[in-house]
């Protein structure tokens, strides 16, 4: 009896908010620290011996093979976790991405060992982006299974706190070593960033293995309906549901990397801004973006995650034009105003997505679901978006194909979104009487369930 009393008590909220955004935010870090580097030294440094443009291709290639990872790492850490926990498998995934990112910190480049370097960058790349691929969907869970029905969006909202968290330090890190001068920098001050990224994880392993999984998804163990292969069942039981997920979750990753990416790229090749001066907005548009998140997140559980996820997905549909035009001014404050706006874009589906993708798929494939559907968004709406936007550009030497590109992978997210309420109900039904904890048709509609 003392065993079981003591594997079903609830954490504490301050417990559950450090689990899940502690953690989020360092993993967030690590990948995002690649992405800057990607955009700001990798080309020269491991890709020497190609022209600007196609070094630039070659770094940001690399820097989309993370995403390639990112759902094979879903399916497999998301088939574990809900099998064996969700504890376990967010202790994994910190080890696999700091150690990884620690790693790329040490690496030669390709003055010293050849085309050594960018294999090994490229491998590194391959576990980060495994690891990241598990990260979301048990941070998530961690929080919103923990949480009362009427509370899932605010908790799902820990996590969703790390990704702009993660883009804040690790522009903060760059921007502590960018005032050195471009042969210090270019040396071995960009390392310096990977470098620290070992102490994090520290600080997160400490804080992750006190975590106990929620009386929901033990409930599961319990009464021994644990699936034996999460993923198959998935398949088979929402397919539509995880399409959908899948599309609603494009937008906030192509908005987002257009930012934190490309812009570093255009911005300061193209319209001309200092390297330093577009680090520094990126920085305080993310103080924006973490302040949205907590604004859409009350918001959804009042209102419904499903609506405030959709016209967070209309607003991406509307922005790419007047960001892009912004920016192009060469004005220092408007394309403040342009990341701002854009941060907030993202804000509000981020603040609505934790609670919703949580209640439309079943908690025995929950963990597979929400990770897979995350990830392949985020490999679509982020892999792609720099590459693709550096190759607009060199073939039509303007920002409106890019733009245009933005905005339709918007549009098919706000689609998708307003598809999932027809998507998840018959699925949820469907998978009830297997379930140990059934997703109600109320919940799939975005309707806050009566407990």
């Amino acid at each position: 009896m003392k065993a079981s009393a003591s594997s079903t008590r609830v954490p504490s909220k301050k417990s559950i908010f450090a689990a899940s955004f502690i953690g989020t935010s360092i993993e967030w870090y690590d990948y995002y620290i690649f992405g800057t580097a990607a955009a700001l030294v990798f080309g020269s440094l491991f890709y020497p011996g190609f022209s600007s443009v196609a070094g630039t291709l070659a770094a940001f290639a690399t820097f989309a093979v993370g995403f390639i990872a990112r759902p094979v790492g879903a399916a497999v850490i998301g088939h574990y976790g809900d099998r064996i926990g969700r504890k376990s498998m967010l202790v994994l995934t910190l080890m696999l991405t700091g150690g990884s990112t620690f790693l790329i910190g040490v690496l030669p480049t390709y003055a010293a060992i050849g085309i050594g370097a960018p294999l090994l960058l490229v491998a590194l790349r391959l576990i980060q982006g495994f690891g990241v691929g598990g990260e979301w969907g048990g941070a998530i869970l961690i929080a919103t299974e923990h949480a009362s029905p009427r509370r899932r969006a605010l908790y799902g909202s820990f996590a969703q706190f790390g990704v702009p968290v993660g883009v804040l330090t690790s522009n903060l890190a760059f921007l502590a070593v960018s005032g050195m001068s471009n042969q210090d920098f270019m040396s071995y001050g960009w390392r310096i960033p990977f470098l620290i990224s070992i102490a994090l994880v520290v600080v997160g392993f400490a804080v992750r293995s006190r975590l106990r999984d929620a009386p929901e998804f033990e409930k599961v163990k319990q009464d021994k309906t644990v699936s034996r292969v999460p993923v198959a069942e998935l398949f088979r039981r929402q397919p539509r549901t995880l399409v959908l997920a899948s599309l609603a979750s494009i937008a906030p990753p192509a908005v987002g990397y257009t930012v934190i990416v490309y812009m570093l790229t255009y911005g300061t090749k193209v319209v001309g801004y200092d390297r330093t001066t577009l680090l520094a907005l990126i920085l305080v548009s993310t103080v924006v973006w973490i302040g949205t998140i907590v604004v859409s997140a009350l918001a959804a559980d009042r209102f419904g995650s499903k609506k405030v996820y959709a016209l967070g997905a209309l607003t991406a549909v509307l922005w790419p034009f007047p960001m892009f035009g912004l920016v192009n001014t060469g004005i220092t404050g408007l394309a403040l105003l342009a990341f701002i706006v854009a941060a907030v874009v993202q804000g509000i589906m981020a603040g609505a997505q934790g609670g919703l993708f949580t209640e439309i798929f079943d908690v025995r494939f929950r963990y597979s679901g929400i990770s897979i559907s995350y990830q392949v968004g985020g490999m679509i709406g982020g892999a792609g978006t720099p590459i693709v936007a550096t190759a607009l550009f060199g073939t039509y030497g303007s920002s409106t194909p890019i733009a245009v590109y933005v905005m339709a992978l918007s549009l098919a997210s706000l689609v998708a979104v307003l598809g999932l309420r027809r998507a998840s109900a018959p699925s949820a039904r469907g998978s009830a009487d297997a379930a140990s904890v059934p997703v109600g048709t109320s919940i799939a509609e975005g309707q806050n369930p009566e407990s």
